[in-house]
């Protein structure tokens, strides 16, 4: 497809290099760019991300960028970096093709999302969102794997998957953008719930009752700002929050299994490169519930343990004293 011949990468972790290998498969052209000098020399000169995706080779084809300008040309732009970076970013964005945010959480410092977020800096640029249960080494390795791509825009939703569809890869195109981002940001925040349940020992029977029970409170915030239910039920919601909570290789579950097991967050913390998006995640995600009236207490759980210095085990004890009420209600 000529509009999609050419993709532009901004971001050298691992699903950005994810994701320029797989649109390498599909056929286009990629040019990638990375905040770190060091990971474009690697691609450039070792054809490998060795930081993020090491043991990957890359197609000779995705070339690095040293700039952002000499993304300028592309006909579409991933954004795939942090969510808290993404407002810095987009200010910096060259051209005005149409850009796929990749990014998931709720920045921090306003509690929009990340489509709210890229609005207020880049104001009538076409933008659509990228989400859904996708670990980068697993997409890279071409099992099977499928994500949503939500616009407002349709025929752009049905170009960009088409375009970065490869092997495997199924993206799904969706019009709820809100529904697609708020599924994406908050199952980080429960999937560090989930990894505190399974670190903890509490067994299969909390495991399952913590994913329920938490997709009701993703299901209510959704609800409150315009979700769609059928987006929430889909692959970047009750999807993506299965893949978090019970994945082995999910980093938002394995804080929470490191949490569970007596360490604390800045031990986690300690020499990593890659962001645990749910830990700055949960402060905004609650800011947002609040104004709409909107309780999501096991999410206010693990802020409260993350951020409020609490206890875990008074904390999950709290949890199960809470008031019995009618399911749904």
């Amino acid at each position: 497809m000529a509009d999609t011949a050419h993709i532009g990468v901004v971001g050298g972790g691992a699903w950005g290099t994810a994701l320029a290998c797989l649109a390498r498969r599909a056929g286009r052209e990629v040019t990638l760019w990375s905040r770190d000098p060091a990971i474009s020399a690697a691609i450039a000169a070792e054809r490998a991300n060795p930081v993020y995706l090491a043991g990957i080779p890359l197609d000779a084809g995705i070339k690095a960028a040293a700039s952002l300008a000499q993304l300028g040309a592309c006909d579409v732009l991933l954004l795939v970096c942090p969510a808290q970076a993404v407002r810095e970013l987009a200010q910096r964005l060259p051209g005005d093709s149409p850009v796929v945010i990749c990014a998931k959480g709720i920045e921090s410092a306003t509690g929009l999302l990340m489509p709210e977020v890229f609005e207020q800096v880049q104001p009538g640029r076409r933008v659509a969102l990228l989400s859904g249960p996708s670990f980068a080494e697993e997409a890279v390795r071409g099992l099977p794997t499928a994500v949503s791509i939500a616009t407002s825009n349709p025929a752009l939703g049905e170009r960009l998957a088409t375009g970065l569809a490869a092997g495997a890869f199924r993206p799904y195109w969706s019009h709820d953008v809100l529904g697609v981002a708020l599924g994406g940001a908050v199952k980080n925040v429960l999937a560090i719930a989930a990894g505190i349940v399974e670190g903890r020992g509490l067994g299969h029977n909390a495991a399952a009752a913590l994913v329920t029970r938490g997709f009701a409170e993703m299901a209510r915030l959704g609800q409150a700002i315009g979700a769609e239910l059928e987006t929430m039920t889909g692959l970047s919601g009750l999807g993506d929050l299965v893949l978090t909570c019970h994945g082995p290789l999910s980093r938002n579950r394995s804080l929470g299994l490191a949490l569970g097991k007596g360490a604390t967050l800045a031990d986690y913390m300690h020499g990593r490169r890659q962001v645990v998006e749910g830990e700055a995640t949960a402060p905004a995600v609650l800011a947002r519930a609040r104004r709409h009236g909107i309780e999501m207490p096991i999410c206010a759980a693990v802020d409260a343990i993350l951020h409020g210095g609490a206890d875990l085990d008074a904390t999950i004890r709290g949890l199960l004293a809470r008031p019995l009420r009618r399911e749904g209600e």
